[in-house]
């Protein structure tokens, strides 16, 4: 799930992944961190959601997924599109 807070140049985006993806640890990847895999680890409520947040430029779009356990890839179902990757799957897409 997504929840943006606008800005005049940039847009604050918090990124949730809901307990029910039985990871141990998640980390948010994708095209604003050059796929880096541990440039965004997510933290863990204690209803065992997870969450970050990044600041991106508005007016772009920007692909990501999240690594959960870093092994396993999941897209966030709530995103704002899809965008086919180069493995033959879709990467989230998010519109600020």
């Amino acid at each position: 799930m997504l929840k943006k807070n606008e800005y005049s140049n940039s847009c604050r985006v918090w990124f949730y992944l809901p307990a029910e993806v039985n990871a141990e640890k998640a980390a948010l990847v994708g095209d604003f961190n050059d796929w880096d895999e541990t440039a965004n680890p997510m933290k863990v409520k204690k209803d065992g959601t997870f969450y970050t947040a990044v600041t991106l430029e508005k007016g772009k779009s920007y692909q990501f997924r999240y690594l959960l356990d870093g092994e396993r890839w999941e897209n966030d179902w709530e995103a704002d599109g899809y965008a086919p990757n180069e493995m033959g799957l879709e990467n989230s897409v998010v519109s600020v």
